[in-house]
Parts: structure tokens; C-alpha cells; sequence
């Protein structure tokens, strides 16, 4: 048996335009609908949804038979000993694609890569188990780590001033922009789309093509999509599994029943 292939990470270094799905909804039910709707990648948060390795090694059995769609996990944390820790545990459930939150520098970057590859290249534990296939695939251990796919979360003001250091490490695929935070960071919580937080997007995205890794964002707004997709963004996730839903419900119930300012179901809307 042979290692899978990283389709997302080649694509990504071909710099071929992945559309992708923000996953929350743990379950293999709502994966399956996700998975077969043909998005080239699903990301499954185990950051801020309550996703633990067990509901990550279900939803990653289901989406693999989707070969279309590339499975990404987000982890919560990725840095320092608990981090590679983390990282380990994740790998070893055969994920070889992360997406790691909150790296601000160049040095924190260089750590997640470590984390991911075996010796002498890192600083992975060598185990049997549910990456190598129960051991059938062939030297897994002298394999695995050019398959692995590593993505960053920028996240603060630091980490968009460390931009070009970030994307000089090897073995960094690609920087993510994270809007909510960032927008945090700089002064401007809850207003992702103010001009100022749009306009520090907009170059970060510009610098990290520029430097030759990947760049990638999440927006649920169509129009901003759109406009990531033409100046280049690499990988863009269009929506939310749990938004969608919410969107969804919210408008049907619209449809059908009328609401006043004084329903007293009407303070949810």
C-alpha cells in the first residue's frame, strides 16, 4: 500500500484555486453532505467547534470517499510542547493537511514544521497506527513528510508585520488570513469588512503570493469571495456549514410565519 497523495498541497504549490467549506457541524452526516458537494476542501475546526480526535477520525472516514474533496484540520493550538503534542496526535489520525491558528512569528512557524516531520527533519514521534495504515503502508516513516501540508493562521498585526520571515520558512505551504481576529487585533472587533481591515487583507494576501507560498481566507460574504478569488488568493473557503444552516432555517421560517417587533419569537431574528 502507498501513502496518499496531498492533492490539496499539490494543487496549492501549482497555485491552482481551491474552493473550500468551513466545517463546525461535527458529525458524519453533515460531513457527507458537505463532502459531496464537490468542494475541492472541507476544513474541519477542532479550534473553536467541539471537534475531538474520535468526531475528527469519523468525518475524516467519510469525506476520504470523496477523493474530490481534500479534508484540512484546524487544531487549537500548534505552538510550544502542547502544541506538538497536538500536532502529533492529529497526524497520527492520518490528517496531511493543518491549518494552525495564531503564528506570529517566523521562529513559531519554524516549530509547527518541526512538529510535523519525523527525525532528522523534526521532532515527530515515530508510532504504527492509523496514518501508516496499520503499518501496511511501505516505510511510512521515510515518506510521510512530503505529504504533509502546512498552513498558518495570520492572525494578529505581529504576525502580518512577520509576513515575509513566515513565508520564508521551509516547509510553510501556505498563510491564512484570519479577518475576525486580525480585525481584533487592530482595533476593530466584529467589523471584518472595515475599509482599513479590507485594505491590510488586500496587501498581505498581495505579499504572501509574493513570496511564493500560498495564500488563503475565509469569507462568507459572496461579493468579498469573489473579489479574494481575482487578485489571486490561492485557497478560499465561501461559507460555513453551521452559517449556512442558520441562513437557511432563519429564511424558511421568514417564508412562513409572520413576525412582529412584538412576537415574542421575534428577538432572535
Amino acid at each position: 500500500m502507498q501513502n496518499p497523495t496531498n492533492h490539496f498541497k499539490r494543487a496549492i504549490q501549482n497555485k491552482q484555486l481551491q474552493i473550500g467549506l468551513w466545517q463546525s457541524l461535527i458529525g458524519g452526516l453533515s460531513g457527507e453532505l458537505c463532502a459531496s458537494a464537490g468542494f475541492d476542501w472541507l476544513l474541519l475546526d477542532a479550534e473553536h467547534s467541539p471537534n475531538d480526535l474520535q468526531s475528527l477520525m469519523q468525518q475524516l472516514q467519510i469525506i476520504a470517499a470523496y477523493p474530490q474533496s481534500n479534508a484540512i484540520v484546524r487544531i487549537p493550538n500548534g505552538y510550544g510542547d502542547a502544541g506538538a503534542a497536538i500536532i502529533k496526535q492529529h497526524l497520527d489520525l492520518g490528517v496531511q493537511s493543518l491549518l494552525v491558528p495564531m503564528i506570529d512569528t517566523a521562529e513559531q512557524a519554524q516549530h509547527v514544521v518541526r512538529a510535523t516531520r519525523y527525525p532528522p527533519q523534526g521532532i515527530r514521534g515515530v508510532a504504527g497506527g492509523r496514518a501508516s495504515r496499520w503499518g501496511r503502508i511501505v516505510d511510512y516513516s521515510k515518506v510521510a513528510n512530503d505529504q504533509i501540508c502546512v498552513l498558518v493562521q495570520a492572525e494578529s498585526m505581529t504576525a502580518i508585520n512577520n509576513l515575509e520571515a513566515i513565508c520564508a520558512i521551509e516547509g510553510i505551504d501556505g498563510v491564512f488570513i484570519g479577518p475576525a481576529d486580525l480585525s481584533a487585533s487592530m482595533g476593530y472587533i466584529g467589523q471584518l469588512q472595515h475599509p482599513e481591515v479590507l485594505r491590510v487583507i488586500d496587501e498581505a494576501i498581495n505579499r504572501i503570493n509574493k513570496a511564493g507560498k500560498a495564500s488563503g481566507i475565509l469569507t462568507a460574504d459572496e461579493r468579498l469571495a469573489q473579489h479574494y478569488i481575482d487578485i489571486g488568493t490561492t485557497f478560499v473557503a465561501v461559507g460555513l456549514d453551521n452559517n449556512i444552516l442558520m441562513r437557511g432555517t432563519k429564511a424558511l421560517v421568514e417564508k412562513f410565519k409572520k413576525t412582529t417587533s412584538t412576537d415574542a419569537g421575534s428577538s432572535g431574528y
